[in-house]
């Protein structure tokens, strides 16, 4: 494990085999995270919505699409219920005939 000293400024080098490691070029963005007491750099990605892509997957098997059209047909059974209770079934669709 290199050890690292900080300069008057605050300002450390990151060793390069590390930074060459980790994709971080002069420039490069880091997020700085405390967790237990441990100081974590972590490069922010050029394009954060694309390093994003599909983290969610993780939280479940169904899209959130089909989750939606799921929710949305239960919905509308719920409706057709609630509208038969108060008015009975629905009447035929009339057709127009010319």
């Amino acid at each position: 494990m290199p050890i690292i000293r900080v300069s008057a400024k605050g300002q450390v080098v990151i060793p390069a085999e590390f930074r060459k490691k980790h994709g971080i070029k002069p420039g490069t963005y880091c997020f700085l995270h405390v967790q237990n007491g441990v100081l974590h750099i972590i490069p922010r990605p050029e394009n954060i919505v694309e390093s994003l892509r599909g983290c969610m997957r993780k939280f479940g098997t169904e899209s959130l699409t089909a989750e939606l059209l799921r929710e949305r047909a239960l919905d509308n059974e719920r409706e057709e219920r609630k509208y038969q209770r108060m008015f009975g079934p629905k009447p035929e669709a009339v057709s127009h005939k010319s």
